[in-house]
């Protein structure tokens, strides 16, 4: 195989092109019509009233803090298995981070874990104020479990669905807000629809869906009824709060249109190839992804678990040769808190042992829309062949 089949990317087709072409001969290249219809669409797809389109996931979750009213001292947890953003975005808005660990078959958020440290963080006066249960893979979280302890303990809820757009939990889209205050998912390239760049939050509250749009483009608004002076005329607006700029343009919006069409097809195609991989792997000394019955992934990623002899040192040999071989893995993700500025804030190695040990043993194998099974099926053989060889 000579051609380098990457863990993921994006599928593009003639409509995808046609769609930005006609935004870049239009009279409008930024806050056009464009955007309005892209979050139409993915509100409708994911039966949730409100979308807000921004320029990033990233983006979406920090002005998602700022909206529930994350602040200086305030505590939030998630997953120390995501990439860095699921985190970060409370230290933007100087709140407290912290962890639970992880379900080690689900790479998701422990629900026994969560309740037993929102025991102990409640007789210790240490609640979160935002829990961050992230969407590994693009399976769900087990959000109804999640949902019912937020009452209990009176938690808001951010669902970092970057991976999930097209998924569903119990029956229902994920991004449909019914166990959350509010969901992001993220548009990159390798994610299941593209804008190339960009985000979106989603909630069924118009209070936090006007503050979202507010945050994302400077706090101004140009809307009468939001002004606390007379207009001077119609050219007038008001900053009402301190905002970003955080838009997304009509030219991603425009990719991102026509790729919502298909969101469903990827899905489908995704599910195929993990469960040819499924049957490919059946026999290898590895753990397959684990999905819980109440969920539909969107599979954005493969992971399996290497359960191998020196695993550290033979994990790295397997993935030096599939690199060297032109297959492009990769692994998702090193824990958040062993990175070297979390290590700053006081966290150390041993804090969550199950998002460590699946470090150990994870790899990324290649899933995408356009896989060939030519292409899988030399992943497979590849990595059989490594295996073997290191097992």
């Amino acid at each position: 195989m000579t051609e380098f089949i990457p863990y993921s990317k994006q599928s593009i087709n003639k409509e995808d092109i046609k769609s930005v072409v006609k935004v870049l001969n239009s009279e409008f290249l930024t806050q056009g019509p464009i955007v309005p219809n892209f979050e139409k669409s993915v509100s409708e797809y994911c039966e949730c009233p409100y979308a807000i389109a921004v320029n990033s996931a990233t983006s979406a979750l920090h002005i998602a803090c700022i909206a529930l009213g994350l602040n200086k001292g305030d505590i939030l947890w998630t997953s120390p298995i995501s990439f860095l953003a699921s985190a970060n975005c409370a230290l933007y808005c100087e709140a407290n981070i912290d962890f639970v660990d992880i379900d080690i078959k689900t790479f998701n958020i422990s629900t026994e874990k969560l309740e037993e440290k929102l025991i102990k963080a409640k007789s210790e006066k240490k609640l979160p104020k935002i829990l961050i249960p992230v969407h590994m893979c693009g399976q769900s979280c087990d959000m109804d479990s999640i949902y019912k302890l937020s009452k209990e303990y009176g938690f808001k809820i951010i669902e970092d669905a970057s991976h999930a757009l097209g998924g569903k939990y119990k029956n229902k889209p994920i991004g449909n807000c019914i166990y959350s205050d509010i969901t992001v998912f993220s548009f990159h390239p390798v994610k299941i629809i593209t804008s190339g760049e960009g985000g979106m939050a989603l909630t069924k509250d118009y209070q936090l869906a006007r503050k979202l749009q507010l945050l994302r483009s400077h706090g101004v608004t140009r809307n009468i009824n939001e002004m606390e002076f007379n207009s001077d005329g119609p050219w007038y607006y008001e900053q009402s709060v301190l905002g970003f700029n955080y838009r997304m343009n009509d030219i991603q919006a425009a990719l991102g249109n026509n790729q919502i069409k298909r969101v469903d097809q990827f899905v489908s195609k995704r599910n195929n190839i993990a469960k040819r991989y499924d049957h490919f792997l059946e026999n290898l000394p590895l753990e397959k992804p684990s999905l819980l019955k109440d969920c539909y992934s969107s599979f954005h990623l493969y992971i399996i678990r290497l359960k191998i002899k020196n695993l550290e040192k033979n994990k790295l040999k397997i993935f030096v040769e599939m690199r060297n071989k032109k297959i492009g893995v990769n692994v998702h993700y090193i824990p958040i808190h062993m990175q070297p500025f979390y290590k700053k804030l006081g966290f150390k190695k041993g804090d969550f042992c199950e998002a460590e040990t699946f470090y150990k043993q994870a790899i990324s194998i290649p899933i995408y829309p356009d896989l060939s099974e030519e292409k899988q099926e030399f992943v497979v053989k590849t990595l059989t062949q490594l295996i073997d060889l290191n097992s």
